[in-house]
């Protein structure tokens, strides 16, 4: 899951239902060893996030034929990037499309793909809609992009593109929903490709939404993931990312 970090949490995920707090005597109490764990997993977090701090934030994947500078993954945002083999598979794919100088990228809260895709095609007209401002680094390249308000983008990009690539920052119906319009905001009227990368429990969603199918080719993060990822398309690739999946 590339993930750029939304504006705000699901409400579920604190408080009740309603969003108020629950009373003092039914909130549930944590064991000695829970607690301990938390505070350990809280410890590592802050170092990493200043070992982050102090060397400028930065990382550093390295390819079979190429090493690509990146921003520390922050948990906090829930970022996760991919492997360079996927990153580059996938910036391949996206130059192959690419059949004249007029074709545009999107790269929707998938920020190593655009690292990839400008270090191995420097001349590539690629935007990155990212909602961490770390990647403003990137100058005119970069776009402000929060997921909870999936229009609310310069008018100039609308219906600009005709490759939009685009990772969800969760894995919700909502979140999917939301990024959808996003992709429809971006994409050429009459000519795009789409390209999604997201788990595989959205395949059914993707297929609604957008019209999109699996591919064989299955992403992978440098963090190794739990959750099975998939790259979904609305055209059959071919021989290439081993074709639709059957």
């Amino acid at each position: 899951m590339e993930r750029g970090p939304p504006s705000k949490l699901p409400e579920h995920e604190f408080g009740t239902e309603n969003g108020e707090q629950a009373e003092d005597d039914d909130q549930p109490m944590l064991s000695a060893h829970a607690l301990q764990a938390l505070k350990e997993f809280l410890t590592e977090q802050n170092q990493l996030s200043a070992a982050a701090d102090e060397d400028g934030g930065t990382t550093t994947e390295s390819g079979s034929d190429t090493t690509v500078s990146l921003v520390k993954e922050d948990w906090r945002m829930s970022q996760f990037w991919y492997d360079p083999e996927t990153a580059q598979t996938v910036a391949a794919e996206v130059a192959d499309l690419c059949k004249s100088d007029d074709f545009r990228v999107a790269c929707v809260a998938c920020p190593t793909l655009y690292a990839y895709l400008k270090k191995l095609y420097p001349n590539a007209s690629v935007q990155l809609l990212e909602y961490d401002m770390r990647f403003e680094q990137y100058g005119s390249d970069f776009t402000f992009y929060d997921y909870n308000q999936p229009k609310d983008l310069p008018d100039a990009l609308q219906h600009s593109y005709k490759i939009v690539v685009a990772d969800p920052p969760y894995l919700s119906q909502e979140c999917l929903e939301k990024v959808a319009q996003t992709i429809s905001f971006l994409a050429h009227p009459t000519e795009s490709y789409v390209l999604l990368l997201t788990g595989d429990v959205q395949k059914d969603r993707a297929a609604e939404l957008l019209g999109l199918r699996p591919c064989v080719f299955r992403p992978q993060h440098a963090s190794k993931l739990g959750n099975e990822f998939r790259l979904f398309t609305n055209y059959n690739p071919g021989v290439r990312l081993g074709g639709w999946e059957q």
